[in-house]
């Protein structure tokens, strides 16, 4: 669990931080908003920080729950670019996807990265793998899949103020590196 416990120490020194800068007023520095490039660097610090206390403790629990299993077959750096690349993707996503429906708002937490080492876990075990490896889909009709998987599993976390965007892209993306074995070291 030394990644996977390793993500959840940086997550929490974020979460100090979060909370001396509130002390400032500079609570949303952290925050992933757009555009990006006014400050790049909440593409990595959205991913460990968190709007509060609960926020935080429901994804650390989701976080311990799912990267142990992950972990067993990877490398700790890989397993910390997964977090940080699907973490960044999810936020992207949720602010450019989320602005066009409505209006521009910050985000912040680990849920999209969850998601994706949940997504991972699901498609990138050997029942799966004996089931795509059997039913022989196109890669088109696996992607699609996948997208109704991601659809799927957001649903089940839908709630006023979620980032229903991060939670599906997330998931996207962990599905498709577990249908490829992105993460696996062997």
């Amino acid at each position: 669990m030394r990644a996977t416990l390793e993500t959840l120490g940086i997550t929490l020194l974020v979460g100090a931080a979060q909370a001396v800068l509130s002390l400032v007023g500079l609570f949303g520095l952290l925050a992933l908003s757009t555009p990006v490039s006014v400050a790049p660097w909440t593409l990595v610090t959205s991913v460990y920080a968190h709007g509060s206390v609960g926020h935080l403790v429901a994804n650390a629990l989701a976080l311990l729950l799912v990267g142990p299993l992950v972990e067993r077959r990877t490398t700790r750096p890989r397993f910390h670019a997964f977090v940080v690349t699907t973490g960044a993707l999810a936020g992207v996503a949720q602010v450019t996807l989320g602005s066009l429906l409505g209006p521009p708002s910050a985000v912040l937490g680990i849920s999209g990265a969850v998601f994706a080492l949940g997504g991972y876990l699901l498609a990138g075990n050997v029942v799966s793998e004996t089931l795509f490896d059997r039913l022989r889909l196109s890669p088109r009709v696996q992607l699609a899949l996948f997208g109704l998987v991601a659809v799927a599993l957001t649903a089940t976390t839908a709630a006023p103020g979620v980032a229903l965007i991060a939670h599906a892209t997330g998931a996207f993306c962990g599905l498709v590196a577990g249908r490829a074995g992105l993460l696996d070291a062997r």
